[in-house]
């Protein structure tokens, strides 16, 4: 029986994905970074450019202290300086005062850049490439070599761009890595180069790194793969330059799950999800919610006819399960809902509904509030606090009667926010009041004064998050304000949605709403 072909996975989120548009990664930072990669199963972590700042520089020493279970650090460079020798180059010396098993170098393969870029000859170009790589195999490094613009170099100059790889071979470079640098090329022309490359070069792992400005990365590195490249370059969430690299969350599932290679030790697949986010905290941006695989839509299900189908059968609107990354299914409850779309949540959340004809009351409100500018899929917590209000017995834990908010603002005094409340909880009546930073903030913390002697759990919800968007702009400040909060406690988040042409009554209904699944929450434990 053959065995499935193993791949090798780089990472470069630390190097190349650093260069992203509003990434910044800090010393600790990509330490953390590197940890996570070696225990999820990647074998590469390239770790920075020691020749270029001190903060890459820092990291290879410290790097050194971590007690990594598989990943091989890389550090980055380029080849020798034209008219130079690489013992006496600056760059190259940097690489090496590393200390990293693996050293990766870029040089140019297309014309153009020779011409324009280094301003030199062709053969000095072979010369730089063939006397780095030799050198630094001399001094017992595994030698990667990015060949930059490769794809671009052929098709200018087919002869150099394969002199350049040639002089790579013949350095003694471990790999040859083909590098789609500006993302334009297309998969049947990576296939086709990729498939020539690996023919004239048998003897070399053969690897792919491609950019995503053409939106071709994930199927260009899949085809390089067809074609014979068993080393895949890319980073963590697609970061990178311009539009971004080739995206590992998205490469790693289809080798492994699509195209039956061998991309990371068993069971490690699962963590995929947890991984992105992860990572994505880390460099203080959101997984974007669309990602394959591994993103909150990824498995999200709105259409009511798609629901039921996914009732019956999880298959038919799903390519995989989710759980094998990781991820899980989610129903999304909106105006295009199905009694399914609530049942499904109804079995989510273990409330008792035997009749599904109790539901459709539950949806024709729904559909009624999303016309009056509300939005529920990405508001769970509103959507099962309607679940709960249409069961016969439910009792609110509070009831609000009345509330006033006051904005001032002071010639010299700057601005002041007070608002008061009263509510009703059972047979009791609390009148509270409380200043804050803004008229929300001040209705949130007199709700929470006013609740507190009943409910003191209230004083460990945090409103972590405040959205407000603006429907028909067109009607300017007259316009309906929809507004999402985000409040937590210490094991949970949860949102809520209001909606109003007033944004303090829309900014309560949220709330209101948020306080009511915190303490109906806390009442179930």
């Amino acid at each position: 029986m053959e065995h499935p072909q193993q791949v090798w996975l780089y990472d470069t989120t630390c190097r190349d994905g650093t260069q992203g548009e509003g990434i910044s990664l800090s010393v600790d930072d990509k330490l953390k970074i590197t940890r996570l990669l070696d225990e999820f199963g990647l074998h590469f972590v390239e770790g920075g450019w020691p020749g270029s700042n001190p903060k890459d520089a820092e990291y290879f020493q410290r790097v050194r202290e971590l007690n990594l279970e598989q990943a091989r650090i890389a550090a980055f460079g380029s080849t020798c300086r034209v008219g130079s020798k690489p013992q006496d180059d600056a760059n190259i010396q940097a690489v090496l005062r590393a200390e990293t098993p693996v050293v990766t170098i870029v040089g140019k393969s297309s014309v153009l850049h020779v011409a324009d870029v280094l301003r030199t000859t062709l053969h000095e170009n072979l010369r730089i490439i063939q006397e780095s790589l030799a050198y630094l195999k001399a001094q017992g490094r595994e030698v990667i070599y990015d060949a930059e613009h490769l794809f671009d170099g052929y098709k200018a100059d087919r002869d150099h761009a394969l002199a350049t790889l040639r002089a790579a071979a013949e350095a003694g470079a471990d790999t040859l890595v083909l590098c789609d640098t500006n993302g334009g090329s297309m998969p049947w022309e990576i296939e086709t180069v990729a498939r020539e490359v690996r023919s004239l070069f048998p003897d070399v792992i053969l690897g792919i790194h491609a950019h995503n400005d053409g939106g071709m990365a994930l199927a260009n590195s899949l085809a390089a793969v067809r074609a014979g490249a068993t080393h895949v370059q890319g980073t963590m969430n697609g970061y990178g330059e311009r539009c971004g690299n080739a995206n590992l969350c998205a490469l790693i599932p289809n080798l492994e799950l699509k195209m039956g290679t061998v991309a990371l030790p068993p069971g490690r697949l699962a963590g995929l999800t947890q991984l992105a986010g992860t990572v994505a905290a880390i460099a203080n941006q959101q997984v974007w919610r669309q990602a394959p695989y591994v993103g909150q839509s990824a498995f999200a299900h709105k259409g009511g006819m798609h629901v039921a189908a996914q009732r019956r059968n999880p298959q038919s609107y799903q390519h995989l399960d989710p759980a094998v990354v990781g991820n899980r299914p989610r129903i999304l409850v909106s105006e295009l809902s199905g009694r399914g779309n609530l049942l499904s949540m109804v079995e989510e959340i273990g409330l008792d509904h035997t009749n599904p004809e109790d539901l459709v009351g539950v949806l024709q409100e729904v559909k009624r509030l999303e016309h009056q500018g509300f939005s529920f899929e990405g508001a769970e917590a509103s959507v099962e606090m309607l679940l709960r209000r249409s069961r016969h017995g439910y009792r609110p834990p509070f009831e609000m009667l009345d509330f006033v908010v006051l904005v001032e603002h002071r010639d010299g005094q700057g601005g002041s926010c007070q608002a008061t409340i009263k509510v009703r909880t059972g047979n009791q009546v609390f009148h509270s009041a409380a200043e804050g930073n803004g008229p929300v903030n001040a209705l949130d913390l007199a709700l929470r004064k006013a609740l507190t002697p009943v409910y003191p759990d209230v004083v460990g919800f945090d409103l972590a998050d405040y959205k407000v968007h603006m429907l028909s702009g067109e009607r300017g400040t007259g316009a309906t304000t929809r507004v999402l909060v985000d409040m937590q406690n210490r094991t949970h988040r949860w949102t809520t949605v209001g909606a109003s042409t007033n944004i303090i009554v829309a900014s309560w209904m949220a709330l209101a709403d948020a306080v009511e699944y915190g303490l109906t929450m806390d009442g179930m434990k």
